[in-house]
């Protein structure tokens, strides 16, 4: 059920309390942290809300029965009630009858299997009671409909970056998120994309859309050199505690450019014989504005493990047609050309014309963006090598990385111009 979840959300800004209980009369006050109350009598299902949740950036308290949850309203009321209905629906009653005698004034939200026969009943005695429910979240769900149903908890949307990126660094609030990257044909790992985030104090995970500026914003070089310091120390972790991994990070060309920046990216990888080498993805449209220097780089990097991948490649595929040299590894098809593509046969059309010039160079394929089953099978069919998407791996910390059964499942990839290893 969790890998068809998607937490990512695209309109992080900054926090509010809109659902009225943390209202504050100062409004340069500091604003906290929705409380979420996860209401379920099965543990399983109570630690998969909290791992969903949670990475909203929400203060999260699990209440397994009634006695639970009113000792959890006595101490601090929260926002929300994640009501589970796994059961016959009696100790949801219950936890109803006990919102009810604490005067809970926050709001109820349902979550049931979308074939549940109880919602009807509780959404009947909740009315007479006097206690509104948001809609059910019924599962299977996706990134969509779990926005919309935590929307009273969500920040209003933003027209741009609202974080200051200098103050993230120094305050070590930047993280890497981990997609692993995985093979069409045998749904085994074959490495992970390091994804950006940012862990406010007050605000929780913000997504990139809310932090990251332009290429020539003066502070992406801080950022790039960050991105390579912790992709170095959690390769170095991964490899300790469940051995080697190949990471891609991704760079902007602004920063390539920079004076310094190759030889740090090159001073920084790991001297262990057991790294294989490292991706460095950068934006099909900026390498093709760039195609003579990042092709020179690509070449030069070959000799210290290091490739480039072409990401987010689309419409402009043809520009890359021709060309004498080719020395990227890999070309990422963009999520919009993905997504769908299963129904869509001018999707399809355009992945096939991407298929082709990768095959044409010797280079691997990646699909973004794979989210349903038959978006899948359809990239499958058409010969992508790896996907990535939410429909079997989220974003993860490091340490869930760690701790997934995708490093149980690792593959060794077939040999690339950044590795000198063999399967």
């Amino acid at each position: 059920m969790d890998q068809r979840i998607s937490l990512q959300t695209q309109n992080l800004s900054q926090l509010t309390s809109s659902l009225g209980q943390r209202e504050s009369t100062n409004d340069n006050a500091p604003r906290v942290k929705p409380h979420i109350c996860v209401t379920d009598g099965k543990h399983h299902i109570r630690k998969f809300l909290r791992e969903t949740l949670s990475e909203f950036g929400f203060t999260i308290a699990e209440c397994a029965d009634a006695q639970d949850l009113r000792a959890t309203l006595g101490k601090k009321p929260p926002d929300l009630v994640v009501l589970g209905l796994t059961d016959d629906g009696v100790s949801a009653g219950e936890m109803l009858k006990v919102l009810v005698d604490k005067d809970f004034t926050g709001k109820v939200l349902p979550f049931a299997r979308r074939d549940s026969a109880v919602i009807k009943d509780v959404e009947e005695f909740a009315e007479t009671l006097g206690i509104a429910l948001l809609p059910p979240l019924l599962t299977p769900f996706n990134d969509e409909r779990l926005r919309d149903s935590i929307a009273a908890l969500l920040p209003e949307a933003s027209d741009g970056p609202l974080l200051d990126m200098s103050e993230a660094v120094d305050s070590g609030w930047l993280e890497l998120w981990y997609q692993p990257k995985i093979d069409a044909r045998t749904l085994r790992m074959r490495g992970a994309e390091a994804l950006l985030r940012v862990r406010h104090p007050m605000w929780g995970i913000v997504p990139p859309a809310y932090f990251i500026g332009d290429d020539g914003d003066p502070r992406s070089g801080l950022v790039s050199e960050t991105v390579i310091d912790h992709a170095v120390e959690d390769w170095q972790h991964f490899f300790f505690e469940r051995g080697p991994i190949e990471l891609a990070i991704n760079l902007p060309i602004a920063f390539l450019r920079e004076p310094g920046s190759v030889d740090c990216l090159r001073q920084n990888l790991p001297r262990h014989a057991a790294f294989e080498g490292l991706i460095v993805e950068a934006n099909g449209t900026d390498i093709l504005r760039n195609l003579v220097f990042v092709r020179d780089l690509a070449k030069q990097f070959r000799a210290h493990k290091i490739a480039i991948s072409i990401d987010d490649l689309g419409a402009e595929w043809s520009s890359f047609v021709g060309l004498r040299e080719f020395p990227f590894v890999e070309i990422k098809v963009d999520r919009k050309f993905v997504a769908g593509c299963a129904a869509d046969r001018l999707k399809q059309s355009m992945c096939r014309s991407i298929l082709k010039l990768a095959d044409g160079y010797g280079a691997r394929t990646v699909a973004e963006g794979v989210e349903t089953w038959a978006d899948f099978h359809a990239v499958r069919e058409m010969g992508f090598d790896l996907i990535q998407g939410f429909l079997f791996a989220k974003p993860m910390s490091a340490e869930r990385l760690t701790q997934s059964s995708w490093m149980d499942s690792r593959a060794c990839l077939p040999r690339s111009p950044s590795s000198t290893h063999r399967c």
